[in-house]
């Protein structure tokens, strides 16, 4: 399966490929040109798009050099703005409802600006009731010139939310799921997996008080995804051409749903361990 990432190198943007080893060399080529546009229209066909959006030679950076090293969010166009976060809740088995309705609730995160990577803070609104940690599938789509959405892959996110304000009224979704979100910097390019497992763990002044384990995938779905996105990107209103569509795929269960409660400064890993790549970030509470 291809496997690419984006990101910045003593101030230029950088395209490469691969899982790489943490404590190892990250070979990279220096990009020119936006790689959505190129992911959406030939695909794993990378010999045929590759040099119209680089330029030179490899860059080999040592593992000394990797401080220097900034990943961006898969895709993520250089206009923050040309992205759309979102999220279907109540997707997964464990939290079907006795009638479900056909298309679960989509919610709207916010623009590219709320995607963070590993090792950035997550902000919270100031007031949020209860916080909580969702570790999630995320599909990644790129609408083409005639407004079409493309697949353009997978990746894997923490969706924070404010469940607490969800809790006590559920009419307040929409506000719960303003919250910043983050996703591993790498595009799997296949289908999206079938079964992920893997732990949380939440660590507060460098002690873990909270660790809790996950099951997501495709197969832990309710809902299809074909029925899902389709039902989505029915609505033309979201097809303007460019733009970057990260759907959260929703989760099973949380820290909340294991009676602990999140506070400001909080440190959360989740590891996806059978994908062999982990999320670290700190949470925050009124912070942009």
């Amino acid at each position: 399966m291809t496997v690419l990432f984006e990101c910045t190198y003593r101030g230029q943007r950088h395209l490469g490929f691969g899982v790489p080893d943490e404590d190892g060399p990250l070979r990279m080529r220096r990009l020119t040109g936006e790689v959505r546009h190129r992911v959406a229209v030939d695909g794993d066909d990378v010999a045929s798009w590759l040099d119209s959006v680089t330029t030179g030679g490899e860059v080999v950076v040592t593992p000394r050099e990797r401080a220097e090293v900034r990943f961006r969010p898969p895709l993520l166009p250089g206009n923050a703005g040309e992205a759309m976060v979102s999220g279907f809740m109540r997707t997964h088995n464990v939290k079907a409802e006795e009638n479900p309705p056909e298309q679960p609730n989509w919610f709207l995160k916010g623009l590219g600006e709320v995607l963070k990577t590993s090792g950035q803070r997550l902000s919270v609104p100031e007031g949020a009731h209860a916080v909580c940690e969702e570790a999630e599938v995320v599909l990644v789509y790129v609408v083409d010139e005639r407004g079409e959405p493309r697949y353009a892959g997978y990746t894997f996110g923490n969706d924070v939310t404010d469940i607490g304000r969800f809790k006590h009224h559920a009419g307040h979704l929409s506000y719960a799921k303003l919250c910043d979100a983050a996703v591993v910097p790498f595009l799997f390019r296949g289908a999206p997996p079938r079964s992920v497992t893997g732990s949380v763990s939440v660590e507060r002044y460098g002690t873990q008080v909270w660790q809790g384990e996950f099951t997501t995938g495709t197969r832990a779905l309710y809902y299809g995804v074909e029925e899902m996105m389709g039902g989505l990107f029915a609505h033309r209103a979201l097809l303007h051409p460019g733009r970057v569509h990260y759907v959260f795929l929703g989760a099973d269960h949380s820290s909340y749903h294991g009676g602990f409660r999140m506070a400001d400064g909080d440190r959360v890993r989740i590891d996806f361990s059978g994908e062999g790549v982990t999320l670290t970030n700190e949470i925050s509470w009124g912070e942009r």
